[in-house]
């Protein structure tokens, strides 16, 4: 099952932990969690393919939401499973701490961040 094997990964369960604070764009989840530009990508385009997430064009960015209202009911119980088990996390507070700072900063930002 497509959603299983998504939630099967560390990174993409991190990602999730941002998504739970607020909307995020690729830029901000590359700062919260010290990963690619590459990586972030294909990490949140797999959650999205496996139905997890909404996504919203801004501008220059795009934009990554859990996306409650499309999902089926039993990934709403998955997700708050999830929720229970990384509260308490000490690599989830501190990708949620690096959220607070990390700042929307264009197309450039990929090219800035990976010198």
């Amino acid at each position: 099952m497509k959603a299983l094997k998504a939630l099967s990964d560390e990174t993409r369960l991190r990602i999730l932990n941002l998504l739970f604070e607020r909307e995020c764009c690729v830029c901000e989840v590359m700062q919260a969690l010290n990963i690619s530009q590459t990586r972030a990508s294909r990490n949140l385009n797999l959650l999205y393919d496996a139905g997890f997430l909404h996504l919203r064009k801004e501008g220059l960015w795009s934009l990554y939401s859990i996306d409650e209202a499309g999902m089926p009911g039993y990934f709403v119980n998955l997700l708050e499973a999830i929720k229970k088990s990384i509260a308490g996390n000490i690599i989830m507070a501190q990708d949620r701490e690096r959220l607070l700072k990390a700042e929307r900063v264009g197309p450039c930002c990929v090219r800035k961040m990976q010198k």
